[in-house]
This record gives structure tokens, sequence and C-alpha cells, in this order.
């Protein structure tokens, strides 16, 4: 957590749509209806604000009224719902397992992800081998832990399911035909009610890249 300040009157959210570590991000303030702007980065040209305001400029940031600045995805999840939690994803008996499975998630799931994602079309070995990992590692056992229906913990969604389900959208996503042929029917179902609803389409609205001089965009 940094401190700067650009006397904006109400918490700046810099963004980027297809971001998983925004996308959870952007649901958790949705979800919370805490009035934040909204300002869409450019990857390839990162606005001076975003810079001033968190030197790693990735997204997302986000920016307080005076000066405070939270630049990691789960702290300003946790902001939002400590703010306010209408749907009770933060409850005090889940976080110890919400905690372990996010750790899978961002760590050893995202780096298999990641290089499956970005590996050469050519190396088709080598990809496979990632999606394989990805798979043991996060896929099956979360296939098994829908397999009654439901969600990761409870019958309701938790922090857990909202902070992995961008990143198994876009694991999905990589080859849909080779996903949806896979016995995944309970992890299908599940990333489908999420990604399905009206929650998460709103925060998957398209905006143009954020200019200095821009009129305000309201998450």
């Amino acid at each position: 957590m940094r401190s700067n300040s650009d006397g904006h009157e109400q918490p700046v959210l810099y963004s980027f749509r297809r971001c998983p570590y925004a996308i959870r991000a952007r649901l958790a303030i949705k979800v919370s209806g805490v009035a934040v702007d909204l300002r869409e980065v450019d990857l390839h040209c990162k606005p001076a604000a975003l810079i001033e305001a968190s030197a790693k400029a990735t997204v997302p940031v986000l920016q307080l009224p005076g000066g405070v600045v939270l630049d990691q995805s789960l702290e300003i999840m946790q902001w939002a719902l400590g703010m306010n939690d209408p749907d009770g994803w933060m409850r005090p008996g889940d976080l110890e397992d919400v905690r372990a499975l996010i750790d899978l998630n961002d760590g050893p799931f995202k780096q298999a992800l990641d290089r499956y994602k970005y590996a050469p079309h050519d190396a088709g070995p080598t990809a496979q081998l990632y999606r394989d990992k990805a798979v043991t590692l996060m896929a099956s056992p979360l296939n098994e832990r829908l397999a009654n229906g439901g969600f990761l913990l409870r019958d309701t969604p938790s922090l857990a399911d909202m902070a992995i389900v961008p990143f198994v959208r876009q694991f999905a996503a990589v080859d849909a035909a080779w996903f949806d042929s896979m016995p995944f029917t309970p992890l299908r179902t599940w990333l489908q009610h999420l990604t399905a609803s009206r929650l998460f389409v709103s925060v998957m609205a398209r905006h143009a890249p954020w200019r200095p001089g821009d009129p305000d965009v309201k998450l």
C-alpha cells in the first residue's frame, strides 16, 4: 500500500478489461456498490497518472481520495468488501480455505496457464505439457469440488469463486473446443453460471482507453 494524491474526489480504478486480476477487482467493487471511477488503460500507452500512482504500473490500481493507493487485486477486493459485502463473499469461517485456493490459483496455476496460453503455435508438446499441469493443479480439483453442484466452498459464491473464475475463464478460452471436450461438466457449469451472471457481464463492458480530461466513467 502506497500513498499518492491527484485530488480526485472519489476512488479511481485503473483497469484493463481482459486482465483477470482487474476483472476480479471490478467484480468486488461492483457487488459492494461503492462508487468508483473507472479508467480503462491502454497497456501499450500507460497514462502518466497510473505510473505516478503505482511505480509497477500494472493493473488493477485503486487510488483513494487523500492518496492511499492499492495496487494488488486482492487488496482491492478486500477493501471493497470491507466497505460492503452484501452477498457474504467474505465469511470469517471460510477465510483459511479461501486463502489456500487463491494461493494455488495465483501461484502454480497462473504460471502454468501463462506458459500454456503464450506457448508458440508450433510448440504443441510444450503447450500440452503446461495445459496438463494446469489441469492437474486446478481444473481437475475444482471439477471434483463442484461435482455436487453449488460453488467452491458452499452453496453460494465466496471470495474464492469470484477471485478464481476470471482465470478459469482464461484457461477455458485458450482452446475452447478442447476444454468443451473434457469431462469437466461441473466446472463448465460453474464457469458458465458465473460468467453469464448480470454482475460479471456488467463489469465486462467495453470502454475506450482513458485520457486526461476525459469524463469519468462510473464502475
